[in-house]
């Protein structure tokens, strides 16, 4: 350990970006003509994106491999012609102060400081919508944040391992906690399904980081 830090990224505007940022959502069009967005959250339950009003955005990621489109067929005799105008697009990491946010029907409508038209909403089409992981409100008891999950490793009653936890799936009742034991020399990975509820689940642990499961190895 040398001690030294990594430093905080500080955005255009001076705001600092969160070191506990979770990704909640992606902006999926504009809404309305005066500047609203709409935001399509990742849980069916987007309390993340109402308990702030501070949300970080990042530009969309490209998809792995993504390659351009020749314009025009190779031997083909080339047609000169304007070329159209590219749309703008979220390119570095920004601040929004939201002023109104609310549910309308599957995704989340809001407005926001210095988005004042279509234009400036339709620009951050595909951002990624961040916000602090400490803005979160206090769960229930018994209810857990899927953020804080990842990365817990669960083992049985027996004390056997059965896996770190890689995400949560979503199965309409309940989720399902995907379990992953990485693979090791002469063994294969293995990857275990648990759903994640009372019947199968002993307890959770966050301090310890583990969860005891009702399961075997050969389920």
């Amino acid at each position: 350990m040398n001690g030294r830090t990594t430093p905080s990224l500080v955005l255009d505007d001076g705001v600092v970006w969160p070191e506990d940022a979770v990704e909640v959502g992606r902006i999926v069009d504009a809404w309305g003509v005066k500047g609203g967005i709409k935001v399509m959250p990742f849980s069916s339950d987007p309390q993340a994106l109402f308990c702030t009003k501070k949300w970080f955005l990042r530009p969309p990621e490209q998809a792995a491999g993504a390659l351009s489109r020749p314009s025009a067929k190779v031997g083909a005799p080339s047609v000169a012609k304007p070329a159209a105008a590219a749309p703008a697009r979220l390119t570095a990491p920004r601040f929004l102060q939201m002023t109104t946010v609310r549910e309308q029907g599957d995704v989340i409508v809001g407005t926001a400081e210095g988005l004042d038209d279509r234009n400036d909403a339709e620009a951050l089409k595909g951002a990624r919508v961040f916000v602090s992981r400490s803005a979160f409100p206090t769960p229930e008891p018994d209810e857990y944040y899927w953020i804080d999950l990842i990365g817990l490793n669960v083992v049985n009653r027996q004390g056997e391992f059965l896996g770190q936890v890689a995400d949560l799936m979503a199965t309409g009742p309940h989720s399902v906690l995907r379990c992953v034991v990485p693979a090791a020399e002469g063994q294969d990975a293995v990857e275990r399904l648990i759903p994640f509820v009372s019947a199968y689940i002993d307890s959770v642990s966050l301090a310890d980081k583990r969860i005891v499961a009702d399961w075997g190895l050969d389920y």
